[in-house]
């Protein structure tokens, strides 16, 4: 068996990726303000890690994305909902998470045959962390990187995961683009990956505001399909691209391989408003929205799955049997934001979710990987371009 040289990756080079935002400072994404840091980490107590595992040969390119829903996650468990758009593709431990209405287990994100590693790995980690009698059902997803990186490598181990879990933080914007569980995906016909973006929501005629934030791993669709803030961008580029014989080949060679095996994207959203586990999976309902918004359908061979939590409530589970004659409550007191003030949410998800997939592209570096395979990154120049365009072309 031949061993590969697995390595991290090197410090980033410099170069003009930029997130949505400052490539297009006048785009709109809707009403509410982004977060302090227009990532999935505004929410208070969520800690996240990435990590890539490459070789030297370019054959090997995936990697692990460690979500944490808050410090004492096994003690104190969040309400959660999930919604599956279309279910090709795996996350686990979504039965009890449907069941129990509760998440109590941090979140890994990985390619498809990385998914028992970081089943294990987790295990592995409450073990350690925890005691030795330690229980879950770990929540552990995947989306397909197998064009740019070899599968049968099996290179993500429980290490590496019980590594991430260890290094997660809160209060640092997630790293996008090629990193982590994204490190070999693709999106929309471009080198895709991790994104993640929040929403500061004012709830009308009230004081209260909240955050809503999202982290996607966007491994789906096809380049006719893009677009930004509703501009066809895909479907200019593509015929852009048919018209040169390299970049056409290119195109034909990755649209073939998404023939036999679609991409996915996972949608993890975060919240510290008050809401319950119906509220929560209604809310994972309306990452749909902000997903077709940049073009995402659902694709046959695609696995659209969708998670959300919220960290207001802290759900006692998992504690010591109380003394002997000790009488406790067995009633759970928690708060719930009213359905009346849930639209504002809806809309503070699905706008987070369209600009995460934007980051994602606008992060995202080109990659060779697997037997030669080029992936281009999105080209941002051209893009502000098309933009300036199209806003010239509607105002006469």
């Amino acid at each position: 068996m031949v061993r590969r040289g697995f390595i991290k990756s090197p410090p980033p080079i410099p170069n003009t990726r930029m997130r949505i935002r400052e490539l297009l400072p006048d785009i709109f994404l809707g009403d509410h303000f982004p977060g302090f840091l227009n990532s999935i980490t505004d929410v208070p107590g969520v800690s996240v890690s990435t990590q890539e595992i490459t070789s030297y040969d370019k054959t090997v390119n995936t990697g692990v994305t460690c979500i944490i829903p808050r410090e004492d996650w096994y003690h104190k468990a969040c309400y959660a909902g999930l919604f599956s758009f279309n279910g090709l593709g795996e996350m686990t431990g979504t039965h009890n998470v449907a069941e129990s209405g509760l998440l109590h287990t941090p979140i890994v994100l990985t390619g498809s045959f990385g998914i028992g590693a970081a089943h294990q790995g987790i295990l592995e980690y409450g073990v350690r962390t925890i005691d030795r009698k330690f229980m879950a059902l770990p929540v552990a997803a995947e989306t397909y990187d197998g064009y740019l990186h070899d599968c049968a490598s099996f290179a993500v181990t429980p290490k590496h995961v019980v590594e991430g879990l260890q290094k997660a933080k809160s209060g640092e914007a997630v790293e996008e683009g090629n990193k982590g569980g994204g490190c070999g995906m693709i999106c929309h016909g471009f080198k895709g990956g991790n994104g993640s973006s929040s929403r500061l929501v004012q709830i009308p005629h009230s004081d209260e505001t909240f955050t809503v934030a999202c982290m996607v791993q966007a491994n789906y669709g096809s380049m006719d399909g893009l677009r930004i803030a509703g501009v066809p961008v895909g479907r200019i580029l593509a015929a852009e691209a048919e018209r040169d014989k390299k970049r056409k080949k290119a195109k034909e060679d990755l649209e073939k391989a998404k023939e036999e095996k679609d991409g996915s994207i996972i949608v993890i959203i975060a919240t510290d408003a008050p809401l319950l586990p119906h509220q929560l999976t209604r809310i994972a309902k309306r990452a749909t929205v902000g997903l077709s918004r940049v073009g995402g359908v659902g694709y046959n061979m695609s696995g659209d799955i969708f998670l959300a939590f919220s960290t207001a409530n802290e759900i006692s589970i998992n504690q010591s049997s109380p003394p002997e004659g000790v009488v406790i409550s067995a009633v759970h007191r928690v708060e719930a934001v009213e359905d009346s003030a849930l639209s504002w949410l809806f809309e503070g998800t699905a706008d987070c979710v369209e600009e995460a997939i934007y980051n994602c592209l606008c992060m995202a570096e080109t990659m060779e990987g697997l037997d030669g395979h080029k992936v281009e990154a999105l080209p941002l120049q051209r893009v502000k371009e098309i933009m300036q365009d199209y806003g010239k072309s509607q105002m006469g």
